[in-house]
């Protein structure tokens, strides 16, 4: 089983429009809603690749509830640990005429130290019965800043494989405690090493506690640094449509490489066709089959000079 942790959930609304206007009435054309939350599309990703996943985080009020109907009809397992507060929402505005993505995000509702208290306790019972686990996205309001740090030492007591995927001091806080796998993209990397040299970040990353980091570069694929060597893996071209969740895609093609036990490269390469092939599906947590299934044998994983 594959546990992933999203601590600010959310209901994901896409609207799609034939051209996005600014400062003018648009006619949407198409309205979808998904349960969102960075955690819970790499579980949605897992699920459809064909692995028993979980799902735990937080939801309240009408917008949780909202979220908990849509995930029961899509295959991972809810966990999700019941607040007072409410399910933040968020909406992307997809403009079909460029293929741009407009993305707003409300905050997350603030968790109180009984509700952390109520998840840390789930969460000790579930990572005892895990074989991997994600903590994935931002912190909502209430949550210590190093959260994160504390749920990879948690994992790490159970022996059980941890990959992280945040940003900013939540980041930095929990590298420190030295996670197997940390995913970030090339910004917050950036942000985390004061280095825009990608290959550079990723090794002064993994000195700062991560055992295997693997930089998004966005449409260039990605980059990875990793006890065995590191490689880069570029898709065979960009695509155009809505990136939202590409890299939540890659999370899960990291994670299921890892519990199948898949070499570095294949894994890579799962990583990057199920990142590309999201791209080309209608929202997050969701991926164009027949593309991953074209694409996969075409990712191409370079070896990088160490």
């Amino acid at each position: 089983m594959i546990l992933t942790v999203t601590l600010n959930t959310a209901l994901d609304i896409t609207y799609r429009t034939a051209a996005l206007t600014p400062h003018a009435t648009n006619r949407v054309a198409e309205v979808s809603e998904r349960p969102g939350g960075k955690g819970l599309n790499v579980a949605r990703v897992l699920s459809a690749l064909g692995h028993e996943t979980v799902v735990t985080g937080f939801a309240g009020g009408r917008t949780g509830d909202a979220l908990r109907e849509l995930l029961a009809a899509e295959g991972p397992f809810d966990a999700l640990v019941g607040i007072a507060g409410t399910t933040r929402r968020t909406v992307a505005v997809v403009d079909e005429a460029t293929g741009d993505t407009t993305q707003l995000n409300e905050p997350g509702p603030t968790v109180t130290p009984a509700e952390w208290a109520s998840f840390l306790t789930s969460y000790e019972g579930l990572v005892a019965r895990a074989d991997a686990v994600a903590l994935c996205g931002s912190l909502p309001p209430g949550i210590h800043v190093g959260a994160y740090a504390e749920l990879v030492r948690l994992a790490r007591a159970a022996n059980l494989p941890v990959l992280l995927d945040t940003s900013g001091e939540p980041l930095r806080r929990g590298i420190a405690a030295r996670p197997d796998l940390v995913k970030p993209n090339a910004d917050e990397l950036a942000r985390l090493t004061g280095s825009r040299e990608p290959l550079r970040a990723t090794r002064d990353a993994r000195r700062r506690g991560g055992r295997a980091v693997i930089a998004s570069l966005g449409a260039a694929g990605l980059l990875a640094a990793t006890p065995d060597g590191s490689w880069r893996a570029a898709p065979p071209k960009a695509v155009r449509g809505n990136p939202t969740g590409a890299g939540d895609s890659a999370v899960a093609g990291l994670l299921s490489g890892l519990v199948e036990r898949l070499p570095w490269p294949d894994r890579l390469a799962r990583a990057v066709a199920l990142s590309t092939a999201t791209v080309l599906a209608p929202a997050a947590g969701e991926f164009d089959p027949e593309a991953y299934a074209d694409l996969l044998p075409r990712i191409a994983v370079t070896e990088q000079a160490p």
